[in-house]
């Protein structure tokens, strides 16, 4: 190469150094703005009730940057770029938490959904019922079972509103147990609407465990939904039923292991509860043969339990799917015998129990059952314990999902402190003396429509965005 092209090649060389050092020089610059210029939210003039404590944190203020919450205090926060709101004296407390809904079954029965009903209804009105569940004060939600991870990826990446979405794939179950939504006529191994939209899958042997519980984790499930007993409304099913060998209930265990999770059980009879726990299961589903036995054991192992409240209304047997079906009215009737001592077990020998609806349905009717169950956790158990139910205990189940399976890692979820995620409502009054306030109805069936929102929820924020506003 002669002089001149040495030069020329220095020159570039020259050039690209000095330009690698602008855009580095560039780059770090606008981080640096980027860091600066997160957004900031100041609630001021607010009680704090924050997930754990039955005494709010009176005439507080509290400072969102981004999507975490980053001051907690009674003094006065100094954040002078920050869009400042007053809680005019109301409570601001962490965003309510379901961890028993079914976001994609739209019902009207089994049946229906199983031979007329395509992925565009379940879509549609999973789409329907996420907005609505986050108008109704709901920023995390767990789906136990009928979701994989595709409307969680349409709610993060903001092309529909809902709330946090944690998903359980397809209902894992037995030939003839609660997870079998074929038709009556369905041969063992036909192929069915629920299990080729992966919502349902009938196991028969550890094999199956494996094969359909590692689907559901590469479709985006953050947990696995076992069906241990039966159910009431259900085809097949007698409750009683116990379903699911040792061995396929650790297999379940097993991949919800591998994939840093674990596993939730949909369980009845104390036999199947019991059953559960010894195998590794984590959270127990209904559970309406709870007992003082099973208490200890629960407490031992960490283990939490959802238990829909509406199983114990006085007009259960009036519901029409019930009434008018005697196989199903005369389970009813059993289970209703049997599961009478769970109020006063729960009181007598108290356990971590979370917040469950189970509403399949309308969104309109599932709107309704929530506002209803509400209202049965506070008849039962009271205000405080009630908002703990909603809110800290939902946040620690979700969080059993570990750290590569769980999509919300960066701060915790149910509680109002430093570094927890900005998922935050403000309420009229106190839900601490006047439960009501949280959007409670005192009526199931037969009950008027509900508003989309509840009046006296007054702001909703999620992830550090405003979704409800109606203070001014």
């Amino acid at each position: 190469m002669n002089m001149k092209g040495v030069l020329m090649s220095g020159l570039r060389m020259s050039l690209c150094s000095t330009a690698i050092v602008a855009a580095v020089l560039s780059f770090s610059t606008t981080a640096q703005a980027q860091d600066q210029e997160e957004p900031q939210t100041l609630f001021t003039n607010v009680h704090v009730f924050d997930g754990v404590n039955e005494q709010r944190i009176e005439n507080a203020s509290v400072l969102v940057e981004g999507n975490l919450i980053k001051v907690v205090s009674t003094d006065a926060i100094d954040a002078p770029n920050a869009e400042v709101i007053d809680g005019g004296g109301r409570t601001l407390t962490p965003g309510f938490i379901e961890l028993h809904a079914h976001l994609m079954l739209m019902g009207p029965s089994i049946a229906s959904m199983e031979t007329n009903s395509t992925w565009e209804d379940f879509g549609i009105h999973g789409t329907r019922m996420a907005e609505m569940y986050l108008m109704q004060g709901f920023t995390t939600v767990r789906d136990a079972g009928g979701a994989n991870g595709g409307l969680r990826r349409a709610i993060d990446a903001g092309q529909i509103v809902g709330p946090r979405h944690y998903a359980s794939g397809a209902f894992l179950g037995t030939r003839g147990g609660h997870a079998d939504f074929a038709s009556f006529t369905s041969p063992p191994g036909g192929q069915t609407n629920f299990g080729n939209l992966n919502m349902a899958q009938q196991v028969s042997g550890v094999d199956d465990v494996y094969l359909y519980g590692r689907n559901n984790m590469r479709m985006g499930a953050t947990q696995l939904k076992f069906m241990q007993s039966g159910g009431v409304i259900s085809a097949f099913d007698p409750w009683q039923l116990l379903a699911g060998s040792k061995e396929e209930i650790e297999a379940a265990v097993q991949v919800a292991t591998e994939y840093g999770t674990y596993v939730m059980a949909h369980s009845y009879r104390k036999e199947a509860i019991m059953n559960a726990l010894e195998a590794g299961v984590m959270s127990i589903e209904h559970g309406f043969s709870f007992d003082c036995e099973i208490a200890e054991i629960m407490n031992e192992k960490g283990a939490y339990i959802t238990t829909n409240l509406t199983a114990f209304d006085p007009g259960l047997l009036d519901i029409p799917s019930v009434k008018n079906e005697p196989k199903s009215l005369a389970k009813a009737i059993s289970a209703s015998a049997t599961f009478a001592n769970y109020i006063p077990n729960m009181k007598e020998c108290p356990v971590k129990r979370g917040f469950q609806t189970d509403c399949v349905g309308s969104v309109e009717a599932c709107n309704i059952q929530i506002a209803y169950e509400k209202h049965l956790n506070n008849e039962f158990f009271g205000p405080y314990q009630s908002m703990v139910t909603l809110t800290s205990i939902g946040g620690e189940v979700v969080a059993l999902s570990g750290d590569f399976s769980n999509p919300y890692t960066a701060g915790k979820l149910g509680v109002i402190e430093e570094g927890a995620y900005a998922d935050i409502l403000l309420i009229d009054g106190n839900p601490l003396e006047d439960f009501s306030m949280v959007g409670t109805g005192d009526q199931w069936f037969g009950a008027d429509p509900r508003p989309d929102s509840p009046e006296t929820i007054r702001l909703i924020m999620k992830d550090g965005v405003i979704y409800k506003n109606t203070l001014d």
